[in-house]
């Protein structure tokens, strides 16, 4: 992965373990997923996770490799995470300071079809919850401490979900 700094600009090539153990930013992409109704896929988190087992999730996404855009990460993370394939772009990006260490967050959005087939390994659960039913949930269940952000700043954003179509909007 790559080290960043403030603005985003790459720094270097260092591990994961470094940058976490160092707190150094580094850069995450992840996938906001709707399907055509516009209600969000949540899926908790499975237990073996070092990171956050067993929390419940709204973004589905990982580190960026080396090189590797946010939308490229978070469509790679989709098919090892969800075992699906999507139109993923970018809306926006922020400093996420939640979490194990800080990163640049780099949150994108995609429509599914309903039916993803999740790895087990990463995924214990997952559901499809309207807009008030993830308020609510966000509310009463143990969340990923990004969640609620990357939440609000998902609705605050002037752009909408990718089309059923796919391509951005």
């Amino acid at each position: 992965m790559e080290r960043v700094d403030a603005q985003d600009r790459a720094l270097g090539v260092v591990s994961r373990r470094q940058a976490v153990q160092e707190g150094w930013l580094h850069r995450v992409g992840v996938v906001v997923c709707r399907d055509v109704q516009g209600r969000f896929l949540v899926h908790r988190r499975a237990e073996e996770l070092s990171r956050f087992p067993g929390h419940y999730e709204l973004g589905v996404g990982g580190a960026a490799g080396v090189g590797e855009s946010y939308e490229r990460a978070a469509a790679r993370e989709l098919g090892e995470e969800l075992g699906t394939r999507a139109a993923v772009c970018l809306r926006f990006k922020f400093l996420n300071r939640g979490g194990h260490s800080p990163h640049w967050l780099g949150v994108c959005d995609a429509v599914l079809p309903e039916v993803v087939s999740p790895d087990p390994g990463e995924v214990a659960w997952h559901g499809w919850l309207t807009e008030s039913e993830l308020r609510r949930s966000l509310r009463q269940w143990a969340f990923t401490p990004d969640s609620q952000e990357i939440f609000d700043r998902y609705l605050a954003s002037s752009a909408g979900p990718v089309s059923s179509r796919g391509g951005c909007s």
